[in-house]
């Protein structure tokens, strides 16, 4: 079986090697990492038992941060490492987690690059976030008694459909799964149908519900405030600013964006809007900077503020310029600063099929949070904020500008979709300690 894996994975990446290359050169991705992708890969306490936690991109990075802390508290015996697949992933694991944990680039699911791996780290169990069920990896897993995990598990439509089409080779792989702890009672069901059994899934709910934490405020937010506005306190920016923030956007989004904005700041009452990008992707910036000076409007990109002198972000403070500006939020890291300051969010790859983004942040910090039709990869919140009418969904670039229109004119219509929007994740919170709870029994033996 792992031969006809191996020379399945070695046919692919024949065929994807142009894109990668391509990738490696235009965009700089993929230069880093290639020895631990080998499986060649070091243990800053290898005298410890290891919990190996992997988690592929910067979603799953955020949300395995609170079981993290508490994994790290009530198991001090153990050493904790962590891995990604992405470059983004990476950089943001590293960023949390590098100073205490061992942060590295998952390997490749050739045998005997895991093989390599395992042998290499030696976990006692190891935890996959939402749905990194790798055939070799859970082979040898299998082979070694080392239990896997899925945690914060969930099979999104269209993964359910391509898992469907090859349901004897996914039940073959999924059997091999020591537990699944799912978010929902459907996505529960769908990795029984592909091959868990029974005993072996537990719902437990969704863990980024923990990690968006419920606040007013984020830290530096008041930093951000007088880069953009010369405003050294955000007490009363609400009533002076209004500022709409549409963040983690995709392709051919920003144009639908950019669009309505322009239909706003041609109506009086909205002369004082601004409006702040942030791509979803780095290598976007340059493509989204472009597209707003082609659009007519005046580009700010907040990399160049945010290198500005404290003394000198007051003269150029977006609110001494002319008012048909965007800023480009080009930096890695300040999206949910710019969320705090936000009057209404816009969360992207949502009026394109692209799946959507996360919108618990926008929800936690008491926003009124807007997205678009397509969020297959988080229904199971975009239907718990619509039942507790705590966000809103339009349909098109149309019902944008309406509702644009109605939350700005209408503040405590907008007030009362974000309150609603905070208590809905406050309510659906407790999955990181019934997690933990179900982790332990694999630890405490």
């Amino acid at each position: 079986m792992r031969f006809v894996v191996d020379l399945l994975y070695l046919l692919a990446g024949l065929a994807i090697s142009p894109m990668v290359l391509y990738r490696v050169i235009r965009h700089g991705r993929y230069r880093t990492g290639w020895g631990q992708r080998f499986g060649k890969i070091s243990r800053k306490s290898p005298q410890k038992k290891c919990i190996w936690l992997h988690a592929v991109s910067v979603g799953e990075v955020n949300a395995a941060k609170t079981l993290i802390k508490e994994l790290e508290n009530r198991f001090p015996d153990f050493e904790i490492i962590i891995s990604t697949t992405t470059d983004t992933g990476f950089a943001q694991a590293n960023a949390l987690f590098g100073h205490d944990f061992q942060v590295f680039y998952f390997p490749l699911d050739l045998s005997w690059v895991m093989h390599r791996a395992f042998n290499n780290i030696r976990p006692a169990v190891c935890l996959l976030m939402e749905l990194e069920v790798w055939p070799n990896f859970v082979q040898i897993a299998k082979q070694l008694n080392v239990p896997v995990i899925v945690i914060n598990g969930r099979i999104s439509d269209r993964g359910f459909s391509k898992y469907k089409k090859i349901k004897p080779l996914a039940k073959t792989i999924f059997r091999k799964v020591g537990l699944v702890l799912a978010q929902t009672n459907e996505y529960a069901q769908r990795f029984k149908e592909l091959g868990c059994p029974d005993e072996k899934v537990v719902v437990t709910g969704s863990l980024k519900y923990d990690t968006a934490q419920i606040t007013d405020k984020v830290e530096d937010t008041d930093a951000l405030a007088a880069q953009l506005f010369g405003k050294s306190e955000i007490r009363n920016l609400k009533s002076e600013i209004f500022l709409w923030v549409a963040g983690a956007t995709g392709n051919d989004e920003e144009k639908i964006l950019l669009e309505v904005y322009r239909d706003l700041k041609q109506q009086k009452q909205f002369s004082d809007l601004r409006l702040a990008i942030i791509p979803r992707k780095p290598e976007r910036f340059n493509e989204v900077a472009q597209l707003i000076k082609e659009t007519g409007f005046l580009l700010i990109r907040y990399s160049q503020i945010k290198k500005l002198a404290p003394e000198t972000t007051e003269k150029s403070s977006i609110v001494n310029r002319q008012s048909s500006i965007v800023i480009l939020g080009d930096t890695m890291g300040d999206l949910r600063k710019f969320y705090s300051l936000a009057t209404v969010i816009f969360v992207g790859r949502s009026l394109v099929p692209m799946g959507g983004s996360d919108m618990m942040e926008a929800a936690a910090l008491g926003k009124c949070t807007i997205f678009g039709p397509y969020t297959f990869n988080f229904q199971q919140t975009v239907d718990a904020l619509l039942a507790g009418n705590g966000a809103i969904m339009v349909k098109d670039k149309e019902d944008l500008l309406r509702t644009m229109q109605k939350c700005l004119l209408e503040p405590a219509y907008a007030d009362k979709i974000a309150r609603n929007g905070q208590q809905v994740i406050q309510k659906n919170q407790g999955a990181t300690t019934k997690s933990l709870e179900q982790i332990s029994r694999f630890l405490c033996v």
